[in-house]
């Protein structure tokens, strides 16, 4: 059980992140590709992904283990909370302090031991794990970044909804299942008990593609408090391309409705907007979301339709977006 202490001062600095932390996906992906499980989500992506990678496996390994604890300087964080991207994150791994790298690589090994399993984490050179990393990035993560993003920004708005109808406390009951707000404690499934006092330093609120059951903090108390959470999944395909579906698109008022969804609404909003009934427009965000154009998330009663990487692109007239 994970529990963040939380004062006044700590809620009214809860923020969410801006769009997704390319470190963090990179550090999960990584647990994602060795694991079996979620193959409706990940099950494409890792074999697309797999054949495109060479050696980075058997470093990332060393450091990343298929579960439990892995470095905290892997996943960088800045102090006002904005997410890095790739090329930034690099940068600030590669000005990790040599002390911290050899004293987390220590601790990775000490959990190892405890865990039966063999110490492997010998300090490679800093640049080498960088290299890994950034090869790794290009195979796994950035041909799949919209989609990502797309993910991220359709939790946001179901977030930012729950915000602006109940501020603070309301967005942090919203929260995905395994993450329980009780006053003053935030709760959370974890696999070894944790209490985190945030002692008037707020929290990040971190949605993640590749975060999978339950939520990631930092093991070091010092560093800015961040809670990194799953993202709910949609049941539309996921990395959908273009097929046989295009067909069932055709004509004036699904065209109409898609344009309407904009930055995210509900089914209610939807059928205001584009002039249709509620029943109709249940009806075409059924299908919109059959063919991979929506993600639709519950919030509260009611349902958030948001554009997916796809959706957009057809709306902009542009071709749909290659995955492969």
């Amino acid at each position: 059980m994970l529990r963040i202490h939380m004062s006044g001062v700590d809620l009214s600095k809860v923020r969410m992140a801006t769009r997704p932390d390319a470190l963090w996906e990179t550090a999960l992906s990584f647990h994602r590709l060795r694991d079996r499980r979620g193959s409706a989500v990940f099950g494409k992506w890792r074999t697309e992904t797999r054949p495109r990678l060479n050696g980075e496996v058997r470093l990332l390994s060393a450091v990343i283990p298929p579960r439990g604890y892995f470095p905290d300087f892997l996943t960088p964080s800045q102090e006002n909370g904005e997410p890095y991207g790739v090329d930034a994150g690099m940068q600030a791994l590669c000005d990790t302090p040599p002390g911290r790298v050899l004293a987390e690589l220590a601790l990775l090994g000490a959990e190892r031991r405890d865990a039966g399993r063999s110490p492997d984490c010998r300090a490679e050179p800093l640049g080498r794990l960088v290299d890994a990393l950034r090869s790794y990035h290009r195979a796994a993560i950035e041909p799949y970044w919209p989609h990502i993003r797309a993910s991220v920004e359709a939790d946001r708005a179901v977030r930012g909804r729950a915000l602006l109808d109940g501020g603070a406390h309301e967005l942090l009951a919203s929260l995905p299942p395994m993450i329980r707000w009780r006053a003053p404690v935030l709760e959370a499934d974890y696999p070894v008990d944790r209490e985190i006092h945030l002692d008037g330093r707020g929290l990040l609120l971190q949605p993640s593609f590749f975060c999978r059951v339950t939520p990631v903090v930092y093991r070091d108390p010092r560093l800015p408090p961040v809670l990194v959470y799953p993202v709910t999944h949609s049941r539309a395909p996921v990395f959908a391309e273009p097929g046989p579906w295009l067909g069932r698109l055709l004509g004036n008022t699904r065209s109409t409705v898609l344009s309407a969804i904009g930055n995210g609404c509900t089914t209610s909003e939807l059928a205001l907007r584009a002039g249709v009934s509620l029943a109709s427009a249940s009806q075409h965000a059924c299908v919109l979301r059959e063919a991979g154009l929506i993600h639709t998330l519950r919030h509260g009663g009611s349902v958030l339709h948001t554009l997916t990487p796809l959706g957009g692109s057809l709306l902009r007239g542009g071709a749909p977006l290659a995955l492969s």
